[in-house]
């Protein structure tokens, strides 16, 4: 999602800094604001009773994270953390709803951003509940090119081993061992350490 910034501004969002891995919201904070990114990336993520990481998306310069829960009032499911030092603008909550009130034709793209979410998270769900890794770093890898429209044969994937590991939820060796097998197999390629698919 992604308001225009002089809208924000004008209906009081302020622009705040945050260096890389200083969180932005904890997992329970009550939801008081709309976020959108001016620079830099916001990692989601919860994390278990073992600690282990589980990134819910990643979010990138012009992009907004954290909405659903302004809108059915409840807390944030997820923490966000500063992935690269960045700016984030922060509008209040009771802002948003005001521009949503004047501005109908928003609405509509709040509504298909949420359609969007909802079915990569489906998507990216279904691949998790394999038993094969290899099927859950395919289907990670697919939805990562549809969900870019990236058409190319081979793209850069932009993730370490171990962000693929925190998205679909294995060990990063399982997906290191994985991804070597998988180039064995000509099913993905490795350049100068990065990963193409």
């Amino acid at each position: 999602m992604h308001i225009d910034t002089n809208l924000l501004i004008t209906w009081g969002a302020v622009s705040r800094k945050y260096k890389k891995n200083e969180f932005i919201f904890y997992e329970g904070d009550q939801c008081r604001f709309y976020h959108q990114i001016e620079a830099g990336k916001v990692k989601m993520c919860c994390f278990n009773e073992e600690g282990k990481v589980f990134i819910q998306g990643i979010f990138s310069t012009g992009e907004s994270f954290g909405e659903p829960p302004i809108f059915i009032n409840e807390v944030y499911p997820a923490c966000a953390t500063a992935e690269t030092d960045c700016t984030i603008l922060k509008l209040s909550k009771e802002s948003l709803l005001k521009i949503l009130n004047e501005y109908p034709e928003l609405q509509m793209v709040f509504i298909t951003n949420f359609a969007k979410r909802i079915y990569e998270k489906t998507t990216a769900n279904k691949n998790i509940i394999s038993i094969h890794p290899d099927q859950r770093i395919l289907g990670f890898l697919k939805n990562f090119k549809r969900e870019n429209q990236l058409t190319a044969i081979k793209v850069e994937i932009p993730y370490t081993r171990q962000q693929i590991a925190d998205f679909i939820g294995l060990r990063v060796e399982t997906v290191i061992r994985t991804i070597k097998k998988m180039e064995e197999e000509k099913r993905v390629e490795i350049r100068k350490r990065k990963l193409y698919f």
